[in-house]
């Protein structure tokens, strides 16, 4: 139904409509295909494992305290990085195969095609979210600040899995080609391994340090740590004394940037 003539409320409701239906699909998707949804589960998991019990023993924590402690806060940001290739790699898809178009030739709200796959990626990294603390207290990792802080956390790390999100909605309608999602697996792993996720920035030269202390993900990775209570957050840089003021500016600069982006090149793909 087309919402154009109707009043605010009625295009609102359908807007929120459509974007469900969209979201439906998404998750469709993933009950009907697991396999993929069980790899992008288990490949953290992995990766902890090999950091926590083959790295593990020979990394030395800032202030001292519990090597695994300090790397799952790393972990879990790192994690909503990862599925930014997800993201990139279904719009991307969709986009190639001529879905898109379709969907904008229906009768439906513009925006639902992009708030339908959004809502989608961000259930899907929730579960991954549970999946990575359930693994994480498994190794002996544990939050010591409060269910309070330990949920605010979560908020941050969820929060910057939708800013990502949307970068990787944006890139996709960009580049438009399945293929290219090595392209940005070649930006995703450098982005994460030049933050504090897996090491102090302490340990790093000058500048790369630097670099890694303005990190987006190290200031998610900071403040959690912070919030669950678990040793390596502290530091003497603006960065690391603000660490949970800019995990929440961060993604929302992200947001407020990718987003129209995004927005403005669905509406151009005819043209």
């Amino acid at each position: 139904m087309s919402t154009t003539a109707h009043p605010l409320p009625h295009r609102l409701r359908w807007t929120v409509a459509d974007g469900a239906t969209l979201t439906g699909r998404a998750l469709a998707h993933w009950v009907h295909q697991p396999a993929q949804a069980i790899v992008g589960l288990l490949f953290p998991v992995l990766l902890v494992l090999m950091f926590a019990y083959l790295f593990g023993g020979a990394m030395s924590v800032p202030g001292g305290g519990d090597y695994r402690e300090f790397l799952l806060p790393g972990m879990f940001a790192m994690t909503m990085a990862f599925g930014i290739e997800s993201t990139y790699a279904a719009v991307a898809t969709d986009t190639a195969r001529g879905v898109t178009d379709r969907f904008r030739s229906l009768p439906m709200a513009p925006s639902a095609v992009l708030t339908g796959r959004a809502t989608a990626d961000l259930l899907h990294s929730a579960v991954g979210l549970a999946v990575m603390l359930a693994c994480g207290v498994a190794v002996g990792w544990q939050w010591r600040a409060g269910a309070g802080s330990a949920l605010a956390a979560v908020g941050l790390l969820l929060l910057l899995r939708f800013a990502l999100i949307w970068v990787g909605i944006h890139l996709a309608l960009v580049l438009r080609k399945p293929e290219s999602v090595a392209v940005l697996q070649i930006l995703v792993w450098p982005v994460g391994f030049t933050s504090n996720a897996f090491v102090s920035p302490d340990t790093m030269p000058g500048w790369l340090a630097a670099l890694a202390q303005w990190n987006p993900l190290s200031a998610t990775v900071a403040a959690c740590r912070e919030l669950f209570g678990n040793p390596g957050w502290g530091g003497d840089s603006f960065a690391a004394q603000h660490a949970v003021a800019l995990a929440v500016a961060w993604p929302l600069l992200l947001i407020a940037v990718f987003l129209p982006l995004a927005v403005h090149r669905y509406r151009g793909l005819g043209r």
